[in-house]
């Protein structure tokens, strides 16, 4: 399958900054892809890359099989920055009947564009009575404009509230079953870590780690964390079987390596008799990013 975005080997410099070095990556057809990172890690040098806004230094970038910046590849992309803005006198539904216009697409979708992401009711209001949210979601249906291929996503969910974050998935996740690729760079982790099929980690301009998050949690090789919930009166006893364990939230917290976690779940199970219940917790998105992202001094 050809990838809708590939990039081999990106060099990016500001001067004496390397904003990116020998960045590889793809993206798939109909694949959601996070790329995460630390403020000035080049997550938003890598989308200007990407956009044709600036040209890279050294490597090679396909966009839709098209050059960045390509009139092949303009049509094709869509992007939505992280604080979007509009001009505050037109309407949402005349502020996308113009951007159409702008992309010779028929205008008479622009009411269904504003359903889609949940904006109908408010349609024919000015746009400087909107919220944050709001016009976070009048930018993503004008990213929808003309059905791209890929769509580049900078914290595509700020300001947005819980219900609409939600919402917002369940948009993309339509999208990339239709086909489209996503790219989203986003800091709200634990949205990320349900919502994404592959996850790109940026840090210091370097590609430190990518792939699916149980690929990730193999080569991070980080402790899993296990919650034992003794029966009445045996805590002592499942202590004494479980060295290392200590009392925490009303229970008994261990962890292991991976390579020990299912023989500690075997040592376990031989107490069942005196353990009333057992969570294990791999480690969070979180636990690996900042494994992974850390950084001499921080």
């Amino acid at each position: 399958m050809t990838s809708t975005l590939t990039i081999s080997r990106l060099t990016k410099t500001f001067g004496a900054v390397k904003a990116l070095s020998d960045v590889s990556l793809c993206v798939a057809p109909g694949e959601r892809v996070a790329l995460l990172g630390h403020n000035g890690a080049g997550k938003s040098t890598l989308m200007k890359v990407i956009l044709g806004l600036i040209s890279p230094d050294g490597g090679e970038v396909s966009v839709c099989g098209a050059a960045p910046g390509h009139a092949g590849a303009r049509t094709k992309v869509a992007y939505l920055p992280e604080n979007v803005a509009f001009h505050s006198a037109l309407t949402g539904l005349e502020q996308i009947t113009y951007y159409m216009r702008l992309r010779n697409v028929d205008p008479s979708g622009a009411m269904e564009l504003l359903d889609r992401v949940g904006l109908g009711f408010a349609a024919k209001r000015r746009i400087g009575t909107y919220s944050k949210g709001m016009r976070q979601r009048v930018g993503l249906a004008q990213a929808l404009i003309g059905r791209p291929s890929l769509l580049v996503l900078d914290e595509p969910t700020s300001g947005l509230d819980p219900v609409s974050r939600r919402d917002f998935y369940e948009l993309l996740d339509g999208l990339a079953a239709d086909g489209a690729s996503i790219l989203l760079s986003s800091h709200a982790l634990t949205e990320v870590e349900a919502r994404t099929d592959r996850l790109l980690i940026l840090s210091g301009g370097q590609m430190v780690a990518e792939g699916t998050l149980p690929e990730l949690r193999r080569e991070a090789a980080l402790p899993v964390a296990m919650h034992v919930t003794a029966l009445n009166g045996y805590e002592s006893d499942i202590m004494a079987a479980l060295p290392g364990a200590i009392r925490l939230n009303g229970g008994l917290h261990l962890t292991c390596a991976q390579d020990e976690k299912l023989a500690t779940l075997a040592r376990i199970s031989a107490l069942q008799d005196k353990v009333a219940d057992l969570d294990v917790v791999p480690p969070s998105l979180e636990d690996i990013y900042s494994h992974f992202s850390r950084r001499d001094g921080q």
